[in-house]
């Protein structure tokens, strides 16, 4: 006997498939309480669009700290690229 024959769109539907590793950004303001000051100051330059090396002159901080910063933010707030900072930046309010 040979198994059912299947048509297009019978096959079952895929699961959610595995969890994100860091959840989505773009779904509404981010809690930016567990920030510092310094890294809240440096998501709000990013969200104004300045490279890192604007970043460090504006603040008076090295690179290697500024590239501690936007590191820290990218954990802290889930989000996989400086892209996604602006966003969280407009979305909190920090710029605009």
């Amino acid at each position: 006997m040979s198994p059912p024959a299947r048509t297009r769109g019978s096959e079952p539907e895929a699961g959610p498939g595995p969890s994100p590793a860091r959840p989505p950004v773009s779904r509404g303001a981010r809690d930016l309480r567990g920030l510092t000051g310094p890294e809240r100051e440096t998501l709000k330059l990013v969200g104004l669009g300045l490279s890192n090396q604007e970043i460090c002159a504006r603040l008076h901080i090295s690179m290697p700290t500024t590239k501690t910063h936007i590191g820290r933010l990218l954990a802290k707030l889930g989000a996989r690229d400086r892209a996604q900072l602006v966003i969280v930046a407009y979305e909190n309010g920090l710029v605009g």
